[in-house]
């Protein structure tokens, strides 16, 4: 496991990420296409972050961790800026690959999966004292219940607010089985992330 640094006057990296993020949030905060949607994508921003700064004390994860964390952040940020269906980077891809819709949000929640489920398994291995072996699969667990619950809440949100918001907030852009799909590539990244960390791990 990589070394930690839980001294955020010392962790110059960990500076710079924070710097990033902030300004990259500032920016996305700046007449987004959809200001009520913005807000409800940035409502687990705020929450997770929180929860992060709070805990940093009692709990500091690694800097590949923090690394990992905030390329996902910066993915979602620009996602909640243009709302999911329609950031420009999905148009292009759809235009390029012949696809039939924007994939933005699929490309987020395989990287949920892809770059989460490496935390999740240093928490495991840190907080809980889980077994080297038994990591691997309880890290995509977890990654796979994360994103389940996710998807149960994002339906929720969506049946208490008005019709127009709700669809911009699950992005689902007409398929009846986005939350099921959003799920099995969130769990597919995780897959993926434990498939090279094992193999990194054995070198």
């Amino acid at each position: 496991m990589e070394t930690v640094t839980p001294d955020f006057r010392r962790n110059r990296l960990l500076q710079v990420l924070v710097l990033w993020l902030v300004v990259l949030w500032i920016f996305a905060a700046i007449e987004p296409f959809n200001r009520r949607d913005w807000l409800l994508e940035n409502l687990l921003v705020f929450f997770y972050c929180g929860l992060l700064v709070l805990t940093y004390r009692r709990f500091a994860f690694s800097n590949r961790s923090y690394v990992l964390f905030t390329i996902f952040m910066s993915l979602h940020l620009v996602g909640s800026h243009y709302t999911y269906a329609e950031v420009p980077f999905g148009f292009w891809l759809q235009d390029a690959l012949g696809l039939q819709r924007n994939h933005y949000d699929r490309i987020v929640h395989f990287s949920f999966g892809l770059l989460i489920a490496y935390p999740f398994r240093e928490l495991l291995l840190r907080a809980a004292g889980v077994l080297q072996g038994w990591s691997y699969l309880l890290a995509v667990c977890i990654v796979l219940a994360f994103s389940g619950i996710y998807e149960v809440i994002e339906g929720i949100v969506a049946m208490l607010v008005d019709p127009e918001l709700g669809m911009a907030y699950l992005g689902t852009q007409g398929d009846e089985w986005d939350a099921q799909k959003d799920t099995f590539l969130a769990f597919s990244g995780s897959v993926v992330a434990m498939l090279v960390t094992r193999l990194a791990a054995r070198r």
